[in-house]
């Protein structure tokens, strides 16, 4: 089962060097047939990104360092916001796994305080390892776009995590 908002449904327009008034090309519909299109086997994770490239290569100046960090970026936000109905649905139904095993009589650690934790660790991880990305490039024209592909790849990951709890792997 997979989650998707239906506003990520349409096409995305969005300006990405006002100067030259271009128009990003972002639709999620690459990364969509990706994952739909996945056997048992398959990984999912390697179908993030899809969705930026088709935007890199449907985009004028899709392929400029400008084009490339909002191309990436539209993705982000995709995955993000992915990852925050996983998030919202996993939170519910372990409020509910609590309050059975409270009903059973068991003690031990609370489902939702443990998901709420280690999605707070999560986040300071994927904040350093992206800063630590972004310092490879020390201070060069790349390191926007290699810091939006990390947080790209690495908010992905995570909620292909928390749909993944969802549906019981």
């Amino acid at each position: 089962m997979r989650i998707m908002p239906a506003v990520l449904a349409g096409l995305l327009l969005v300006p990405i060097d006002a100067a030259n008034a271009q128009e990003l090309v972002f639709a999620p519909d690459s990364t969509e047939s990706c994952l739909d299109g996945l056997g048992d086997t398959d990984d999912p994770g390697d179908c993030i990104g899809a969705s930026a490239t088709a935007c890199m290569e449907a985009t004028e100046g899709g392929w400029s360092t400008v084009g490339t960090g909002a191309c990436l970026d539209a993705e982000r936000v995709y995955w993000d916001q992915r990852l925050n109905v996983a998030y919202r649905a996993l939170m519910e139904k372990k409020l509910a796994d609590d309050a059975e095993l409270a009903d059973l009589g068991y003690s031990s650690a609370s489902l939702t305080v443990t998901l709420r934790d280690m999605q707070r660790a999560w986040i300071g991880f994927r904040d350093a390892a992206c800063a630590y990305e972004r310092a490879q490039w020390t201070g060069g024209s790349g390191a926007g776009p290699a810091t939006l592909s990390c947080l790209m790849y690495r908010t992905g990951e995570q909620a292909l995590y928390l749909e993944s709890n969802l549906t019981g792997y």
